[in-house]
């Protein structure tokens, strides 16, 4: 089965770099420059986005606005969060609104590839529940 991952992340070599380390999987990626063409992708999007992985300091729309949008309007997403800059008060914010995981940049790939796995299968479980 087919999955499509939705990176969001202002850094194209960012985006690039995940699309690299997870190119020989079976997810499909789909990519968005900030919050804002991250909302768009899932609004008029015809595919279902099993994971998303984004970033946090963004323009236009960042990432705290974003994720607050992604765990309100797409609840059974799963939401990986991928940041370059960590902050511990942030990642205990984004754990208690429902991320999956808080990743810092750069990430390897093994643990990148093991996040987004469980997320997608997260995301199996939410759709067989209805959720």
């Amino acid at each position: 089965m087919l999955h499509h991952i939705l990176v969001v992340d202002d850094d194209e070599e960012v985006r690039e770099g995940i699309l690299l380390q997870l190119s020989d999987t079976r997810y499909t990626i789909l990519e968005a420059e900030d919050g804002e063409k991250a909302i768009e992708c899932l609004n008029d999007n015809a595919l279902t986005v099993d994971v998303i992985i984004c970033d946090v300091r963004m323009p236009k729309i960042n990432g705290v606005e974003a994720v607050a949008y992604f765990r309100r309007e797409f609840s059974g997403t799963p939401v990986i969060v991928l940041t370059g800059f960590p902050d511990l008060d942030l990642a205990v914010m984004f754990m208690k609104e429902g991320v999956v995981d808080y990743l810092v940049k750069p990430v390897e790939k093994a643990k990148l590839i093991e996040t987004v796995e469980w997320a997608a299968s997260q995301r199996t479980l939410f759709s067989e529940s209805g959720k």
